[in-house]
């Protein structure tokens, strides 16, 4: 009996989801919380390094294959490495490498701005159709208005240098 409630449960939590495997997924419009559950920059430049976290949300609002949420999380790496140092990126790093994946229906997971179900499975790594490439594309110049946005709302410095941690 416990076994029924709870799959009866699943289908109506999961809604659409599951009534519909063949329903087109819709890419929701983007948006960025800058670096999610985590701090933007340091007290004394408090968006030092959110234009990563930035650029790392439209990665994975777009989704792809592992190879490309693998790039995606190596780029933030790199762009946090470069504003605030080693320590800072391994962390970031190591945070979102586990907590990035497909699998958890989070707000902030890889392939974010599509529905976490795909039909009746999780959408997980996977390749966009030539219908999902062409709403990414349709939906890239309202993104890039977000993300410009988001660096005048949030700019790393008021007129400071930024200087790299070693």
């Amino acid at each position: 009996m416990r076994v029924f409630l709870c799959a009866a449960l699943l289908l109506v939590t999961c809604g659409s989801g599951f009534s519909n495997p063949s329903a087109a997924n819709s890419l929701k419009p983007f948006t960025t919380d800058g670096c999610s559950l985590w701090l933007d920059g340091t007290p004394e430049q408090p968006n030092l390094w959110r234009h990563c976290c930035v650029a790392h949300d439209l990665a994975y609002w777009q989704g792809g294959t592992k190879e490309q949420r693998k790039q995606a999380d190596v780029d933030i790496l790199a762009c946090v490495k470069l504003a605030q140092g080693t320590g800072m990126a391994n962390y970031i790093y190591g945070n979102v490498r586990w907590g990035g994946s497909p699998y958890w229906m989070s707000n902030y997971r890889w392939g974010y701005g599509w529905d976490y179900l795909d039909g009746m499975w999780p959408r997980g790594y996977k390749v966009p159709t030539a219908e999902e490439q062409a709403q990414i594309d349709a939906q890239m110049p309202a993104a890039r208005e977000v993300i410009t946005r988001d660096a005048e709302l949030n700019p790393v410095t008021d007129d400071k240098p930024v200087t790299p941690a070693p």
